[in-house]
């Protein structure tokens, strides 16, 4: 299988957020978003980004969905914002019907997703997110699909201005 990986950094809260703001704008309905780093690593700060480039209005206040396990969130798609750090085995995210919004319409982000890879469609675009110091952090961008490969390949053109 062909891959792709991309890795950019960033040395505040605000880049993260622009990085998940210039992904959002290029994703569409059925495409998955999945988020893995240690905790404090920048996972819903890039989601928080994610949301603008989707068209979240920008007073929506979006927060890390620990305790509800998903947050859905209305832009020119809709956002399925899902947090699965509680759930200890894979029967259990199964058992709350998450796996339903992966793939299936809107968009979802899915934090933790490196405890069950095998769970996410082959067209998700996979995001490490690294810390590097108090505020830097290295955010690797992995493409194994058609789909994620076009997500990628867009990406690279708005961080280096040929799409803006």
């Amino acid at each position: 299988m062909k891959e792709k990986t991309l890795t950019y950094h960033s040395g505040s809260r605000g880049e993260t957020a622009e990085l998940g703001r210039k992904l959002g704008a290029l994703l569409e309905s059925g495409d998955v978003i999945a988020l893995s780093g240690e905790l404090g690593s920048g996972k819903t700060c890039m989601t928080k980004g994610l949301a603008l480039g989707l068209g979240v209005p920008e007073d929506e206040v979006v927060t890390s969905p620990s305790f509800t396990y998903m947050n859905e969130y209305e832009g020119r798609e809709i956002l399925y914002h899902m947090d699965v750090y509680r759930l200890a085995h894979l029967s259990e995210f199964l058992g709350t019907g998450l796996d339903e919004y992966l793939g299936q319409g809107g968009v979802a982000v899915l934090e933790w997703a490196d405890r069950w890879p095998e769970i996410l469609p082959e067209q998700t675009l996979r995001v490490t997110l690294a810390i590097l110091g108090e505020d830097a952090r290295a955010l690797s961008f992995c493409a194994r699909h058609p789909r994620a490969f076009e997500i990628l390949e867009g990406l690279e053109r708005a961080i280096s201005g040929e799409g803006e």
